[in-house]
């Protein structure tokens, strides 16, 4: 609107400007032409009537010297042959145009006609005096109507100029006006977007508006209700399933006891009982734990550490036979985070490699040169991430294209959902890239704020 509105502004006052300059120019031209024009016919009467065939050609000079011109207009008299001037050196004979010599020597006709004498602009007037077998001309300078039309074109420039930037500025005002009731929808759906729920538009003034923000937070209400009764339920079915669970581990327990007892049919039913017992209860433990996010009820215990041992605790625990590489100086970053949160970050990368690509090659910590923020990365061997799915992976029950290839293990696609919540929750980020050595497989980087221990407690 901003752009339409200068380019609207500028079209019309360029046509204005030349239009005014042109009609301006014109009528200076010609009022300045009729006065020359008028003078011109008075002074070759005076010359008319002051020959005679008896005249002596010396006497003519005074004459023409003596004749009224305005504007700095000169005068010449040809008379038998003979050239008076009243400035032969501003305005002589060698000045005139051959084609007006033609149309008043030859052909006894008045002209009139614009030249440039030098330079400068001139109207040049020729007047026959039959009678006398003479012929009158005058040289009226015309510098001061291109003065003055230069000065009306600087003017007229300067006004589109102004003209233009004010409209542009008048545009970026209206736009602004028109769109404000777009950019707070737009702040409105992408608070909305980030799990600002409750977000809601202030009824305007406008009648037309005004229905559409009623219906736009009748529609929040509406998906702030819906969330929040999925989120109770997802919690209530975690809880109500906690308890079955419970038993069912407890039965298997006493089976396990028992088993010497059992017959190696039934052990094998009792191992795959124990193993699919073991994937619900992390299932419903990791339901409970997205419950709380959706809640918004997620908090950080936070403490102070050193990174690099915590990680080396971790990468032992889970995957001992991982190498665990630092940046220079990385082993004396102290962070101040969710231990228990950090441990499970890193537990769902490491176990993520584990099921997807036979395990890490190796875990790296570093962190960026201000000190602010440091990263943690996982690399693999296996098949890599398609960067069709970089982004898809980490919404939760995604396992990629790779899950209906799996073999004897499988995951639940929630372990990376709870790696980028975790990490969100700290004010970090999570996403994958290849690895850096050009090597197949994937590269899991999880990028957190360094904070002081001051800060307490996040939610």
């Amino acid at each position: 609107m901003t752009i339409a509105f200068a380019l609207g502004a500028f079209v019309i006052t360029v046509v204005v400007a030349l239009a005014t300059l042109v009609i301006t120019r014109q009528i200076l031209l010609n009022q300045r032409e009729d006065g020359a024009l008028r003078v011109a016919i008075s002074n070759a009467q005076i010359v008319s009537n002051g020959l005679s065939d008896e005249s002596d050609p010396d006497a003519l000079a005074p004459l023409v010297a003596g004749l009224n011109t305005t504007g700095g207009a000169r005068a010449l008299l040809n008379f038998e042959d003979t050239w008076h001037a009243s400035n032969a050196v501003e305005f002589g004979e060698t000045d005139l145009p051959e084609v007006l010599l033609t149309d008043v020597v030859e052909m006894g006709q008045a002209a009139r006609m614009r030249s440039n004498l030098r330079g400068e602009p001139v109207l040049l007037i020729a007047i026959p005096i039959p009678n006398s077998n003479a012929n009158y001309f005058e040289s009226v300078p015309l510098d001061e109507i291109q003065s003055t039309l230069r000065t009306l074109s600087t003017i007229l420039a300067v006004s589109v100029i102004g003209s233009t930037i004010f409209a542009a500025a008048l545009g970026y005002w209206a736009s602004r006006q028109a769109l404000r009731p777009l950019r707070v929808v737009t702040s409105a759906t992408e608070a909305i977007a980030e799990g600002q729920f409750d977000t809601r538009l202030e009824p305007p003034a406008d009648r037309d508006l005004a229905i559409l923000v009623t219906r736009f937070n009748s529609m929040a209400a509406g998906l702030e209700e819906r969330i929040e009764r999925d989120a109770r339920f997802a919690s209530e079915v975690s809880h109500e399933l906690r308890s079955p669970l419970m038993t069912l581990t407890a039965s298997i327990e006493v089976l396990e006891n028992s088993r010497d007892e059992l017959t190696p049919r039934a052990a094998t039913a009792l191992d795959l009982l124990s193993s699919d017992i073991d994937r619900f209860r992390g299932l419903v433990e990791d339901l409970l734990e997205i419950s709380r996010f959706d809640a918004g009820q997620a908090s950080l215990q936070l403490s102070s550490f050193n990174a690099a041992e915590f990680l080396d605790q971790i990468v032992a625990h889970d995957s001992p036979e991982t190498a665990v590489d630092l940046e220079a100086d990385s082993n004396q970053i102290i962070v101040t985070a969710d231990k228990r949160r950090m441990a499970r970050i890193m537990s769902n990368l490491l176990a993520n490699a584990r099921t997807y690509a036979g395990g890490a090659t190796s875990v790296q910590l570093g962190h960026t040169p201000d000190d602010e923020t440091f990263w943690v990365a996982v690399e693999d061997a296996g098949p890599g991430v398609d960067p069709t799915e970089r982004s898809v992976i980490f919404e939760r029950f995604s396992r990629g294209s790779g899950g209906g290839s799996r073999a004897s293990e499988t995951g639940m696609g929630l372990g990376l959902a709870m790696v980028t919540e975790d990490a969100a929750l700290h004010g970090g980020s999570v996403e994958v890239q290849d690895r850096t050595d050009g090597k197949p497989g994937a590269r899991f980087v999880v990028t957190l704020p360094v904070r002081d221990i001051g800060e307490g407690e996040y939610h």
